[in-house]
């Protein structure tokens, strides 16, 4: 009580901006042990359900089309929207998913629906963290993004590990149960937010994009043709990370004697990018940041290829570790190259931006089914090892024709 009864004290000395902010990375770090616990949990489900791995994959892919269109209308149809007001809809959704994938299990149909709220409290998450965080740190962005990052990278760290404890051979609404407190705890620190910001006068700036489509359309084919290694890139490490949250999980049905193995396989996979973000400039500064991306991943899909022969959990685990270690180096690294590139044209600031999560949005489609076909064509475990004979393959090719300087230099 007197430990609790200090930090209350200390919180309480906080500046009103810092008390804010404390409130919002806590809700982060609750939203996504909700989120990361339905998203070990639903391909689980629906593969429970009787739908086979592709067909699973297939839905599951939606969420990214649906997540998509509706950043798109969240950014050329919402004005003058501000964060409280996105937060409390993402609230909704959340509270309501559960329950819609849930009823899938009397009508399919209704898991496109839940994959579609799932997809639209996505994206109302990242615009309402970069919209808070975009108003209230001008001079402290890169910082507290980056907190707000590591934050939810514990959460989805604890998540599957809770949820993998939870899930026997039968799925019950229990892992949902659970995963509905954390996002009510999360919707606690949400209400204090808002109070503690009541005054505030920061309001959402919506992008101004080209009203001309074709126009627009012309300037993403221009850049994405300049900057196309780097967009391809994005969308294989995002197949990648589609591969583990959709085939990982299933993968652990192999180990039923391994009690919560598929909680610590997926615990393997998502650990590392707590620990990269600390070293990881000490290689781009030295090797280059496209270059630094691409040997890591590189490197993490090597060690990732035993995994169809290894039958031995533990050495599965370690191995899936250190693939990780690799392999997690190159999202910091591809991102600072983007935010370079961002940087260095910021009047095509939007249309890179755009591009960039276009590709990211097509590796969560494009990976789900993939993965989803090949686990039910050969196996799972083969599908993470074929997946990363590909990206090899790939990005060799990258790291013999990428430019090592790219310039977007085309008129507006």
């Amino acid at each position: 009580m007197f430990f609790l009864k200090n930090v209350t004290t200390k919180i309480n000395k906080f500046p009103l901006d810092k008390k804010i902010f404390l409130n919002l990375i806590i809700l982060i770090l609750f939203w996504a042990i909700f989120d990361g616990t339905v998203s070990y949990t639903a391909p689980l489900f629906l593969t429970s359900l009787g739908l086979t791995k592709t067909q699973m994959g297939l839905i599951i892919a939606s969420s990214s089309v649906f997540g998509a269109a509706f950043d798109f209308f969240l950014s050329k149809v919402c004005k003058n929207i501000h964060y409280r007001r996105l937060f409390l809809f993402m609230y909704i959704l959340c509270f309501i998913y559960p329950f819609i994938l849930w009823s899938s299990s009397k009508i399919i149909f209704m898991s496109i629906i839940a994959m579609a709220v799932w997809g639209f409290y996505y994206d109302l998450m990242n615009f309402s963290v970069f919209d808070f965080i975009g108003n209230h740190s001008e001079s402290e962005n890169s910082q507290r993004f980056g907190i707000a990052a590591i934050f939810k990278n514990i959460g989805v760290l604890i998540a599957p590990i809770l949820a993998g404890f939870l899930i026997t051979d039968v799925i019950t609404f229990t892992p949902f149960i659970v995963a509905l407190i954390f996002i009510s705890i999360s919707f606690l620190f949400y209400l204090v937010l808002a109070k503690l910001s009541l005054n505030d006068k920061f309001r959402y700036q919506s992008h101004n994009y080209q009203s001309n489509f074709f126009h627009e359309f012309a300037l993403w084919k221009k850049i994405g043709h300049i900057i196309f290694p780097v967009l391809f890139f994005y969308t294989l490490i995002y197949i990648f990370d589609a591969t583990f949250w959709v085939i990982g999980p299933i993968f652990a049905q192999n180990f039923p004697q391994f009690k919560d193995f598929g909680g610590l396989f997926m615990s393997m996979y998502t650990l590392p990018t707590l620990l990269v973000c600390w070293f990881v400039s000490k290689f781009t500064s030295k090797f280059g940041k496209k270059r630094t991306a691409f040997v890591s991943f590189l490197i993490g899909n090597i060690l990732l290829i035993p995994l169809f022969f290894l039958k031995n959990p533990v050495v599965i685990l370690i191995t899936v570790f250190f693939s990780s270690v690799a392999a997690s180096m190159a999202w910091p690294a591809i991102n600072s190259a983007c935010g370079d590139y961002i940087y260095e044209s910021q009047k095509f600031d939007k249309e890179i931006e755009g591009l960039s999560d276009f590709s990211i949005n097509l590796g969560y489609v494009i990976g789900p089914i993939l993965a989803g076909f090949i686990a039910d064509k050969v196996s799972t475990n083969f599908t993470f090892s074929f997946l990363a004979v590909v990206n090899i393959i790939f990005v060799i090719l990258l790291l013999i024709f990428t430019p090592k300087n790219i310039k977007i230099s085309v008129s507006k």
